[in-house]
């Protein structure tokens, strides 16, 4: 039979406060939320969610549609009402989209029900990722650089009071999954 100093000692231990939150990772478009995310949660044994992907099935359009169809502020509204939904269902990985922790009931929702992890990407690294995709509605147009490079400088304040915040490089998604493991590991909640 373990001692109790054993089950404070493993990674794993039921103990963690993290284990009973949904784990959110926010950021900007990029950041790797979508495919860390999948693989986090495969290393914690937990269901993954897209909040894009739920926006899509709950509208029955894409992304990119209900942009152009509704515009942003419909989206953000739909938005605010799956997270809030998806964040009553048992502890998760959950990928949000990069505006979602812009809106202050949004993150006070997350803060409540889940430990929110900031993907930090620089610029340069964000750049290179979102060029390899043409489905970002707020990335279509001719100055797309200088719209991520603003979108960078107004949203970093706002990323930056996320529980904890974990550096997203190039290199193998698994660095940046173990990184954040290791961060959810010592996090207590506030």
């Amino acid at each position: 039979m373990p001692s109790d100093s054993d089950s404070s000692t493993n990674p794993d231990s039921e103990t963690l406060p993290y284990m009973s939150r949904t784990v959110a990772l926010v950021g900007l478009m990029g950041a790797g939320k979508s495919t860390v995310g999948r693989r986090l949660a495969e290393k914690l044994g937990r269901n993954f969610y897209d909040s894009d992907t739920e926006i899509e099935k709950a509208a029955g359009l894409s992304i990119t549609d209900i942009f152009a169809l509704h515009g942003e502020e419909d989206f953000r509204r739909g938005e605010h009402q799956v997270l809030k939904r998806l964040l009553a269902e048992p502890p998760h990985v959950l990928a949000t989209g990069g505006g979602a922790y812009l809106n202050a009931e949004t993150r006070a929702l997350m803060r409540e029900n889940a430990v929110t992890v900031w993907l930090n990407a620089d610029l340069e690294t964000l750049w290179r990722r979102v060029q390899k995709r043409d489905t970002r509605p707020l990335l279509r147009r001719p100055d797309a650089k200088d719209v991520l490079t603003n979108l960078l400088a107004e949203r970093e304040p706002i990323y930056s009071q996320a529980d904890l915040v974990v550096p997203s490089k190039d290199g193998p998604h698994v660095n940046t999954v173990n990184a954040i493991y290791r961060a959810l590991q010592t996090w207590t909640p506030k």
